[in-house]
């Protein structure tokens, strides 16, 4: 009986290791699981802000980090893989922890001055597309 209850211990514990581990591998974005229950798309938006910039510096504010030299600054969340003239492939690092960092790879487009255009390549979720609408107002800037 004991050696049933050593097999059958040693068995949970095995099991919660992989679970843990895959768990681990999944937050970072190393392991992605899509086993297609349950899912719906739905729209987190759209979202909207008025900024007090013209149209242009807005787009070169968010696509310079991805176009050109990414700054010092943002070296530890962003790594761009490969730059292209109106594409890139960005790997994105969000610390979760001292110990855990979830990593995203995006492709990231940009259509100047009217669009940057975001989608998930690899990372925890099985997948995400978002866009960044830039048009010009009487003040400034709206991104949607």
């Amino acid at each position: 009986m004991s050696a049933l209850i050593s097999r059958v211990t040693a068995a949970a514990g095995g099991a919660a290791a992989v679970t843990a581990v895959g768990s681990f591998l999944a937050v970072r974005g190393d392991l992605t699981l899509d086993v297609g229950w349950g899912r719906t798309r739905r729209p987190l938006g759209p979202f909207g802000v008025d900024i007090a910039a013209p149209q242009q510096v807005v787009f070169t504010v968010i696509a310079d980090p991805y176009l050109a030299r990414t700054p010092h600054a943002m070296a530890a969340k962003l790594q761009v893989i490969e730059r292209g003239s109106d594409m890139v492939l960005a790997a994105h690092h969000t610390h979760l922890n001292k110990r855990l960092r979830a990593t995203t790879v995006e492709t990231v487009r940009f259509a100047r001055p009217d669009l940057v255009a975001f989608r998930l390549v690899r990372g925890p979720v099985p997948g995400v597309t978002e866009t960044f609408q830039l048009s010009a107002t009487g003040t400034g800037t709206r991104l949607a």
